[in-house]
């Protein structure tokens, strides 16, 4: 088809310009017209970080065909602030600390905006409404809703400018005060670029051609065409690593691409480099490959099993890591409990679901460094792991830190880095790779699953005499951080407790999933539900308070860890103590339920949430109907 020519006013300015057919409003002003303030969180129209004004509506511009833009007035976040001067809302959004990471305030500004525009009263409940198509990973909302508050009050007169300022915390003065982040104006304004908004003059991009099998021999990859295909600048494989091929957090297990077999679907097997995103995928899907698929293990126990499909040479029995504890006897810690509990948990994969995808810039610079940068949560691990795949000194090799739109972690692996150095020092081109959101929802680390099986004995008052603790963790198909989170596990399994008797096994496994990697609270996440629900139901079993069963157990200064940490100060007890009292909680065992119950529906906690409880009923919203925040 040919090219479209758009015409349109844009942030007050008039623009004529050819467009590509198949591109979106996003495309458009964020490639063409170089306006990356709005992001693609999602290009499916439910985060709201590619929000933009259409002739005073807002709109999801990665939902609208650019076509559909001829003739109009469009507004992005770079036109709010009118020669530099923040609006009155981009300052509240600073002095309320609303954003963190920052990929998605942009959008959540447009979103504000389009709601004080509509209604400048609006109260905090129409403003949560009002913002319902925009996601944040970071904040937890309240900071947003505080800064939407702060904007209205300031427009309506009823605080003053001077609101907005920021406090002086004199110099030096910072403990306990309220200091704005340094970094927010660029964020609200939309002007903080990261590693997918940037460019560079002769940049390729960058396409990854993924494994479509969770195990198989890679008999052979053909990619004559595509070297030959018109604007296709390099295309790598295994065969391009010139030095050792494999990264990894703690075992170097994964290579930079697919070498001899894939071992998980979405894995990578070769990339391309080309003048546009639209040529590299037509080119990486022109690649041949040949597979003979091998049986697979989909589950931690199936990989433990006798006669399981190996994974890994080196692990004969699929075990990335087992970590053992053992602290007195626990057989005659049983012998000596009054009630012996055994229970099973389980816990799912979790995707991280950061805004920002995965992206990178790789380039060669004048000196010959082999630059990448890129949202890397571990640079300088990952500088010596590429410099080694690359054989080259380590002062050849650069790694920059580009800002981070939502890690919890999830950003600590090298799973894309080595091939944009690859791309750049074939093409000697600068080269950027941009995951789709599906690409990255379907080939990158997840919070490991888990299995635990979990005996626990205690005494009729609640003392616990032992426990045996035994939880499996499905690693997927490469080692990543699953031997950190193995030991964290052991480390946190058996909880705050004084416990004589221990035994602890968290052991990681090798199968043909995802794999597995760092998330926040890695590995104390998955034993601490084991454990604490544990202790819940032994509570309603003996007839215990919660609180006082975790009392009778915690440890206290002095007292020494299952891994021979002697404590020199415990807040546990302050914690259950602020905990009980500022939750009105009714005193006795768990076995009291629903309206039985005298600190539940107070005026001083936060309600339960229901489904559409912000909506009126009869005109009217009463407190005990509004949704908790």
């Amino acid at each position: 088809m040919p090219d479209l020519r758009i015409e349109a006013v844009i942030n007050g300015r008039k623009v004529a310009r050819a467009a590509k057919p198949h591109q979106r409003l996003l495309d458009f002003v964020r490639d063409d017209l170089n306006l990356t303030g709005n992001k693609e969180g999602c290009g499916a129209g439910e985060c709201g970080t590619c929000s933009v004004f259409v002739d005073g509506v807002l709109m999801k511009s990665c939902l609208m065909p650019v076509a559909k833009a001829q003739g109009a007035t469009i507004e992005t976040v770079e036109g709010l602030a009118q020669k530099g001067e923040l609006t009155v809302l981009q300052k509240a959004f600073h002095k309320a600390g609303a954003s963190q990471c920052g990929y998605c305030i942009p959008g959540m500004v447009m979103a504000a905006t389009a709601a004080l525009r509509a209604n400048p009263h609006a109260d905090r409940e129409e403003i949560k409404e009002r913002l319902g198509g925009n996601i944040c990973r970071c904040t937890g909302y309240q900071k947003i809703f505080d800064a939407v508050e702060m904007a209205r009050d300031v427009q309506n007169g009823s605080l003053p400018a001077a609101a907005l300022d920021e406090i002086d915390a004199g110099e030096g003065d910072y403990i306990g005060k309220n200091v704005r982040r340094i970094d927010a104006p660029s964020k609200v304004a939309g002007l903080l670029r990261y590693a997918g908004d940037m460019t560079m003059p002769g940049m390729l991009h960058v396409h990854v051609l993924r494994s479509p099998h969770a195990h198989a021999k890679i008999l052979s990859i053909d990619t004559s065409a595509v070297e030959a295909m018109e604007g296709v600048e390099g295309v790598i494989t295994c065969d391009d690593v010139p030095g050792v091929d494999g990264f990894g957090v703690f075992v170097h297990d994964q290579p930079v691409m697919a070498r001899g077999k894939v071992r998980y679907v979405g894995e990578a097997v070769a990339a391309v480099a080309a003048e546009d995103p639209l040529t590299a995928r037509r080119a990486a899907e022109a690649i041949k490959v040949v597979y003979e698929p091998l049986p697979a293990v989909f589950t931690a126990e199936d990989a433990l099993g006798a006669g399981a499909p190996v994974l890994h040479d080196y692990a004969p029995d699929n075990i990335t890591t087992h970590i053992p504890i053992r602290v007195g006897d626990i057989e005659k810690g049983f012998a000596e409990s009054d009630l012996v509990l055994d229970e099973t948990y389980s816990t799912q994969a979790i995707e991280h679901a950061y805004l920002e995808p995965e992206a990178g810039l790789g380039f060669v610079d004048h000196d010959g460094v082999v630059t990448i940068v890129s949202p890397d949560q571990n640079i300088t691990h990952h500088r010596h792991m590429l410099a080694k795949i690359l054989a080259m000194p380590i002062s050849k090799v650069r790694f920059i830190m580009s800002p981070v739109g939502g890690g919890f972690g999830g950003k600590e692996d090298m799973i894309y880095q080595g091939m944009l150095a690859l791309l750049a020092m074939k093409t000697r081109r600068p080269v950027r790779l941009v995951f789709s959101r599906e690409e990255s929802i379907a080939t990158t680390a997840k919070r490991h699953p888990s299995k635990t099986t979990l005996r626990m004995g205690l005494t009729r008052d609640g003392r616990i005499r032992a426990v045996k603790f035994r939880m499996v963790c499905d690693g997927g198909a490469y080692g990543l951080s699953t031997e950190g989170v193995m030991r964290k596990a052991a480390i946190l399994g058996a909880g705050p407790y004084n416990i004589p008797n221990l035994q602890m096994d968290t052991i990681g496994v090798y199968t043909n999933n995802t794999p597995s990697g760092a998330f926040r609270s890695f590995g104390a996440l998955q034993t601490q539900f084991a454990t604490e629900t544990q202790l819940d139901i032994a509570a309603e079993r003996l007839g215990l308070d919660p609180f006082e069963i975790r009392r009778v157990n915690m440890m206290q200064a002095g007292s020494q860890t299952h891994t021979k940490q002697t404590l020199k100060s415990v807040s546990l007890g302050r914690c259950l103590d602020a905990a009980e009292q500022g939750s009105g909680w009714d005193k006795g065992a768990p076995s009291q339920r629903g309206g039985t119950r005298k600190d539940l529906n107070r005026d001083d906690t936060r309600p339960a949430v229901s489904l559409g409880a912000r909506f009126a009923v009869n005109g009217k919203v009463s407190g005990k109907q509004q949704a908790a925040e």
